[in-house]
């Protein structure tokens, strides 16, 4: 609808529309969130957690209208079909860029419950949104580093020690947890350098999905394996923003989590390890063939 404008005024316009809508939104979130804090009762509990959930998929829903008019992408999403909002998912995908959230939010706001993804703690201190992340129950993990556990191996587990509480807290309650399986953000950089046996993706890391897996595993419905590509290359922020990302092609595949993977421990049970690792790589080989794909239809 503004694709007559000059980029750069889309840019500020879709700016000043996604920091009003962060605002609109954050205000009654926080008022909520304080209802949470004070009234620990079942009942209250329930009717805040769902308050808090319409007003997260109001501002995705918002951000949705914002993307709409300043710009004019063309959406080809596959595999919506047979999703159930009542239902608790896993959810993986490729890191292709910093828009693969909103992308990800736009593909699949009220058809699944809104995402939940681990977050670096460093991110709670983010002006507003890190707040917002908290108050929704995002968990934010320490990362550690093998030199840090060397020498404080009492950190070590800490990271799944944040996966299993967070889950206990969604027990019975429909819910989407979401884990880059890559781990970050794909480059021509970092492929070379994890000597990455795929063409366009990075290696995946199993540890994230099997301690979900491990955690909350006879609740979840299913895995929703999302391939992301973006035809004429990874938009940035601010492209979204002027409305520059043109095409963006989403296929999402429903995998029924295999029996033998519940009820395991990932960092305990060397073989189920080991198991799940090679199961998660067969599945990123089927993802880098259909990326192959998609770029020969170019």
């Amino acid at each position: 609808m503004l694709a007559f404008l000059p980029a750069p005024v889309r840019g500020i316009i879709a700016s000043l529309l996604l920091g009003l809508n962060t605002l609109m939104c954050c205000t009654p979130l926080f008022i909520v969130s304080l209802f949470k804090l004070c009234l620990p009762f079942p009942a209250a509990q329930r009717l805040t957690d769902e308050l808090m959930r319409h007003i997260h998929e109001a501002w995705i829903s918002n951000n949705k209208g914002w993307m709409n008019l300043v710009g004019r992408t063309h959406w080809q999403v596959e595999g919506l079909r047979g999703l159930d909002y009542q239902h608790s998912y896993l959810v993986t995908s490729n890191h292709q860029s910093w828009v693969d959230i909103l992308v990800l939010q736009y593909v699949l706001n009220r058809r699944i419950r809104p995402l939940k993804f681990f977050l670096k703690h460093v991110l709670i201190w983010v002006p507003v949104i890190g707040l917002a992340w908290w108050a929704l129950g995002f968990p934010f993990m320490k990362r550690y580093s093998k030199a840090y556990l060397a020498k404080h191996p009492e950190k070590q587990g800490k990271d799944l020690e944040t996966t299993r509480r967070t889950c206990a807290r969604l027990r019975g309650k429909p819910t989407a947890i979401f884990n880059f399986a890559e781990g970050t953000r794909f480059t021509q950089a970092k492929h070379i350098e994890q000597q990455s046996p795929f063409q366009h993706l990075l290696k995946p890391k199993a540890g994230g999905i099997a301690f979900v897996l491990d955690a909350m595993g006879e609740q979840l419905q299913s895995i929703i394996n999302v391939t992301l590509h973006y035809p004429d290359g990874a938009p940035g922020f601010w492209d979204v923003l002027c409305g520059r990302m043109t095409r963006v092609a989403v296929h999402i595949q429903e995998l029924a989590i295999p029996e033998e993977f519940l009820g395991k421990s990932y960092d305990q049970d060397d073989a189920y390890r080991l198991a799940f690792q090679q199961w998660i790589n067969r599945l990123w080989e089927e993802k880098d063939q259909h990326l192959t794909q998609l770029h020969r239809q170019r």
